[in-house]
């Protein structure tokens, strides 16, 4: 339990440092007693539980892959974060050359019964029973182990334990980056002694039943794409027009879902019914951020103001407080850039594969940021002898650190500005075409958007409650 009563306060500081937003829908559910089986999504490899646990208040119990105990210091950090190993065929064939079928089938039974015995004192369990982690916005076909779990437990009891499973469906908008967001978007519990008659029947085809409801209630929480060229346009989408198609001013994660769902749905129903319109639509918008990148721009640099006055007013704040602010920036950046960027060039050696980055990043920032933060401030210590001078150093770091990242990215947006600015003087052509190219396909995706709900009869996205 040594995650629960040392590392938690640490990751859920980390998780807050590491993600932009996180926001959960329908907390309420997660909170919720136990006994529980907790069923998610699993793009992110070690960040799917950690976004769970930090955001439950009592201890939740794991299932991971038998293949992370064979490493001794490995299998003590998964035996204390309340890890039960679980014994896939697959890492037996590529480890355990001598282990037979029936060895497996005794492990995982024993791996069970360990399940069975956490249920019983009204314990919590996560399961990701896709099996495996993959970074891609898809649910990848479910095994049958969360609901055999399930309904073994309940039998145990004549189906009177009470066991619920709950399906959370974990959106990344942006997995390997730093300050991106995160939603996390939790379903109805699945009521597992609504099963008894089918177990009684058929143990078999209940467990393929159950898990047949868990991937509908999962996908239902989901952004699933069907390949990576509908996933590609549906982010070019969120990413360049999101702020159009959402109608309210103050967006949520939660508004960002229901766009993608709804671009999701528009993608297909256009490719049969209207083929030629989504054709432009590809087309403009490839051409657009083809354009974008030859000339080191972002959309944003190229949002208007409302009237002249507005424009040079908020230019001339955004100067000022750029201007005043530069030493908190300098301040900020001095102290904080060493553990900021060790964690991104550790991340990039170590892997290759997205789902892995995260975590590397999350893990050793905790490690540079917590070290670094302690050498600094022993040095402050040792040349001042003062210990008030020490306490306001030390409190002055995370907020410096915070104001340096949210000012480089103010003065980078205000550079992109100055550089459109500057294009339109010395290639006031280009830079017109350009702005056509903007207006024709924020013309183009709201006749889309007004013909796909008029066709299917979709009410108008309303803001969430």
């Amino acid at each position: 339990m040594l995650f629960y009563t040392v590392a938690k306060p640490i990751v859920q500081l980390a998780l807050r440092v590491f993600f932009r937003r996180l926001e959960i829908r329908h907390h309420e559910r997660l909170e919720a007693p136990g006994p529980m089986l907790i069923v998610s999504n699993h793009p992110n490899t070690l960040m799917d539980p950690l976004v769970v646990a930090a955001n439950r208040r009592t201890p939740i119990a794991f299932l991971a892959k038998s293949t992370f105990f064979k490493n001794p210091i490995s299998r003590a950090i998964f035996l204390s974060g309340n890890c039960i190993p679980i014994y896939r065929r697959q890492d037996a064939e590529s480890g355990d050359a001598g282990v037979t079928p029936e060895e497996l089938a005794a492990r995982n039974e024993a791996a069970f019964g360990q399940c069975y015995d956490y249920f019983d004192k009204g314990g919590s369990i996560q399961i990701f029973p896709e099996g495996t982690s993959v970074s891609e916005r898809r649910l990848r076909p479910l095994k049958t182990g969360a609901a055999r779990i399930s309904l073994g437990a309940e039998a145990r009891h004549d189906f009177k334990l009470g066991l619920t499973i709950l399906p959370i469906g974990i959106n990344y908008f942006d997995p390997s980056r730093f300050r991106s967001d995160v939603f996390v978007n939790i379903g109805k519990p699945i009521v597992v002694a609504d099963y008894a008659a089918a177990y009684a029947a058929d143990p078999e085809a209940a467990a393929d039943q159950l898990t047949e409801e868990i991937r509908r209630r999962l996908e239902y929480r989901l952004i699933i794409t069907r390949d990576a060229a509908e996933d590609e346009l549906v982010l070019q989408i969120e990413r360049t027009f999101g702020e159009h198609l959402i109608p309210d001013d103050e967006e949520t994660l939660y508004d960002n879902f229901q766009l993608s769902r709804a671009l999701l749905e528009a993608v297909p129903y256009f490719e049969q019914h209207d083929p030629a319109r989504l054709l432009q639509v590809r087309e403009k918008l490839s051409n657009y951020l083809l354009d974008l990148d030859r000339l080191r721009l972002t959309d944003e640099a190229l949002e208007s103001s409302k009237g002249r006055g507005q424009r040079w007013a908020r230019a001339t704040v955004s100067g000022l407080k750029l201007v005043l602010g530069f030493p908190l920036y300098v301040y900020g950046l001095v102290n904080n850039y060493i553990p900021y960027i060790l964690p991104s060039m550790i991340a990039k050696r170590a892997t290759k594969d997205l789902e892995f980055v995260a975590p590397i990043m999350l893990v050793t920032g905790i490690l540079t940021f917590g070290i670094g933060y302690a050498l600094q401030i022993g040095l402050v210590h040792h040349f001042t002898q003062n210990w008030l001078w020490t306490l306001l150093y030390a409190l002055s770091l995370a907020p410096a650190g915070f104001y340096a990242l949210s000012y480089w990215n103010n003065l980078r947006a205000r550079l992109l500005r100055l550089r459109a600015l500057k294009l339109f003087r010395t290639k006031r052509p280009v830079m017109e075409d350009l702005l056509r190219q903007r207006q024709a396909i924020i013309k183009l995706l709201g006749e889309a958007r007004a013909a796909f709900l008029a066709a299917t009869g979709t009410p108008e996205p309303r803001k969430a409650g």
